[in-house]
């Protein structure tokens, strides 16, 4: 018998891929779906629920995460000694290679046996990217590519919002501003990704803290199974700090520039559903 959650995902997941199957159908590349959503809303589950179901409507079909995009463990050691020594942990603008992301996209009308496109993945227990050897191949052009990501449509601040620490970390860590205006200003890079989707649909948590707390059910489900290299409580406080400015304003911007919000209360039960 599937749960709740379960339910809801098949619910939500066949809804999207109405309301975008005209889209689709007359797409004459894949279409690219970003699917857009805070640590703990279950974006990743739901990307998988809606390749599956797109795939028995007769799509072909590809999940890409901007997480497998992270920068070696060994390129964010050395963006720490060159930039910021906040740049080792993954996870901001600018810890992403988003130049091999565009390049895998522009591949993919193209994928074939013959022109497999090859696609990284990242190893969150080691921290870094599995070798290439080892990497996924698509090997069929898809009609749908679906995206999902943290951060994904999120814009530059303005440079005035920059000015005050927004918590423990920024004061502490970052006193003279650097690590927030340059990451800042890698968003930049980010803006031809974002306008590159075909549809954006954003995963809208009622609010940071419920965040906060959804991720920490996330890492005590992972202790409780004794997965490598889980956190802890502090540590997970100190890694979140890392994401509370753009979580933020990701929660006061990104409903305004998306074509679909799916609102959450803070059990992740969808209490609404708005198509721009």
């Amino acid at each position: 018998m599937m749960s709740h959650a379960e339910k809801q995902n098949e619910a939500l997941a066949g809804h999207l891929l109405d309301h975008y199957a005209g889209r689709i159908a007359r797409a004459r590349r894949p279409c690219i779906l970003g699917l857009s959503g805070l640590q703990g809303s279950g974006k990743s589950t739901l990307a998988r629920v809606m390749k599956a179901q797109a795939v028995t409507r007769g799509w072909v079909t590809d999940v890409l995460s901007l997480d497998d995009f992270y920068y070696a463990r060994s390129e964010r050691e050395a963006l720490a000694r060159e930039v910021h020594p906040l740049l080792r942990t993954r996870g901001v603008p600018g810890t992403h290679e988003i130049e091999l992301m565009m390049s895998v996209l522009a591949a993919l009308p193209h994928a074939s046996s013959r022109l497999p496109v090859p696609h990284p993945r990242f190893d969150k227990g080691r921290d870094t990217r599995i070798s290439p050897s080892r990497w996924p191949r698509i090997t069929q052009a898809p009609d749908l590519v679906i995206v999902e990501g943290w951060a994904l449509g999120i814009r530059p601040q303005l440079q005035a919002a920059l000015a005050k620490p927004i918590n423990a970390l920024e004061r502490d860590e970052d006193a003279d501003g650097s690590w927030r205006r340059w990451v800042n200003k890698q968003l930049r890079s980010y803006q031809p990704l974002w306008r590159a989707f075909d549809a954006l649909i954003v995963l809208q948590a009622p609010g940071w803290e419920i965040v906060r707390r959804w991720r920490g059910e996330q890492e005590q489900d992972l202790i409780a199974r004794r997965a490598p290299l889980a956190m802890g409580a502090p540590t997970m406080a100190r890694f979140l700090m890392h994401f509370e400015r753009l979580s933020r304003h990701a929660l006061a911007t990104l409903p305004a520039l998306a074509d679909t919000v799916v609102e959450y209360d803070d059990e992740r039960h969808v209490t609404g559903l708005n198509h721009g």
